[in-house]
């Protein structure tokens, strides 16, 4: 009797064939995508199909970093990673590590990863952006030389300026010599010296046509160039990885010549104006400095010894006249005043005789009742001797030292006795009645 398996057990069996066949675990499978739904734990789920056949795919959340763009039904894509067995489901499927765009996507896949290492790089940064000269005699041109860009370049430099000279390298620019070719043109416009600026570029086309401008090489020779260099690849839409490390962009071939090459006719007519400015600019600067020296001049004369001189002599003319009619005002005014003071003088005069004659009778006066008068006539006059002037007899007693003074001198006493006043009294009335009768 035959033996019966479980469904798990032949599935396991399947998937333990998958596992040890080697070719399984890592493949390449290119198809286009249906069924394409991003879960919200993060895997995603497709799958692939061709003319004749479906495959069914899942990447993992974990995973996610191998696909470096938004997958939709209908993408061309290359998946690589290995088959395996979902024994729950008991199906196959294609477990995805890495998901790129077919053709055309792969190499747009190549031009971003290149894209992001070479701006991390700081190939990209504008701080080792050169600038473009204003005016240039010598342009380097690298491009093909039967291109419709080499006769653009061309003709516009003719006509915005005919006396700049066109240096051309005829540079492969597609195919699998391109890069090469690019490279030695841009080193070797470099190396002559007289370059001013440098355009690389091309007319348009496919971004298989235009690769030759996203290798890597290019975009280190273009960076490493001292040159400044002007990139003009494609038309205006078009963007490859010169246009990042170049100095300055240009969306076509004719706009690169026209920012590189100034007009000559509009630069002949900037230097009239400019002309024209500097000779009003001179001339009213040579203006102004003339009046200005004049002015100096005119100072000068009057800051001079002579003008010095001059002024103070001025001054002190001034000066004595202020003080001749200040002296005169003086006078003047010392005559007026002593007419006012004659009448006051005649008064004064007066005054001073009336004054005088008082004076005069006051003085006889006094010499009527002057005590030297009355010495004269025989008084004396009696202090005691401590110099008190004795005016009554009985003001000493008998013994006391008096002193008399008289006109000529005065005499030291003592006193011997002292009158009694009755009888004195008496006989001084007796002695003046004799006189009297007498």
């Amino acid at each position: 009797m035959r033996k019966v398996y479980s469904v798990s057990q032949i599935n396991r069996y399947i998937r333990n064939m998958f596992s040890e066949d080697y070719f399984l675990q890592a493949v390449l499978v290119r198809g286009e995508v249906s069924n394409c739904k991003y879960h919200s734990s993060g895997h995603i789920y497709f799958t692939l199909k061709d003319a004749s056949g479906t495959l069914s795919c899942i990447m993992f959340a974990s995973r996610r970093r191998g696909l470096s763009f938004r997958m939709k039904d209908g993408d061309q894509v290359i998946v690589s990673g290995g088959i395996d067995v979902y024994e729950n489901a008991g199906r196959y499927q294609l477990y995805a590590q890495q998901i790129i765009m077919d053709g055309v996507g792969a190499l747009n896949e190549r031009y971003e990863q290149l894209k992001k290492r070479l701006e991390e790089s700081g190939m990209f940064d504008e701080i080792y952006k050169k600038p473009i000269p204003a005016y240039i005699r010598t342009l380097g041109v690298v491009t093909a030389s039967t291109g419709a860009a080499v006769q653009d370049i061309m003709n516009i430099t003719r006509r915005r300026n005919p006396y700049v000279q066109i240096i051309l390298y005829p540079a492969i620019v597609q195919g699998e010599d391109a890069p090469d070719s690019i490279v030695d043109g841009i080193r070797r416009l470099d190396s002559l010296g007289c370059v001013d600026t440098i355009i690389i570029g091309r007319g348009g086309g496919s971004i298989e046509d235009l690769w030759a401008f996203n290798e890597e090489r290019v975009a280190e020779a273009v960076f490493a160039c001292r040159t400044p260099i002007i990139s003009a690849v494609g038309h205006e839409t078009d963007t490859v990885i010169t246009d990042y490390v170049a100095d300055l962009r240009a969306p076509t071939p004719s706009a690169a010549a026209e920012l590189a090459v100034f007009a000559y006719d509009q630069f002949e007519s900037e230097l009239v104006g400019m002309e024209r400015q500097l000779t009003d600019s001179m001339r009213g600067r040579t203006a102004f400095t003339r009046r200005q020296a004049e002015s100096l001049k005119r100072e000068l004369v009057h800051l001079s010894p002579a003008m010095q001189i001059r002024d103070r002599r001025m001054r002190a003319v001034q000066l004595e006249e202020k003080l001749q009619m200040s002296m005169e005002n003086r006078i003047a005014q010392a005559r007026r005043n002593a007419d006012l003071m004659e009448p006051l003088k005649e008064r004064m005069d007066k005054r001073l005789v009336r004054d005088r004659h008082r004076l005069q009778l006051m003085a006889a006066g006094l010499e009527q009742a002057s005590p030297v008068r009355r010495l004269s006539g025989g008084y004396g006059f009696v202090s005691d001797d401590e110099g008190r002037a004795v005016t009554s007899a009985f003001a000493v007693e008998p013994g006391d030292l008096i002193t008399v003074r008289f006109k000529d001198g005065g005499v030291d006493a003592r006193v011997e006795r002292v009158p009694d006043i009755e009888s004195d009294l008496a006989s001084d009335l007796a002695a003046d009645r004799e006189r009297n009768h007498e």
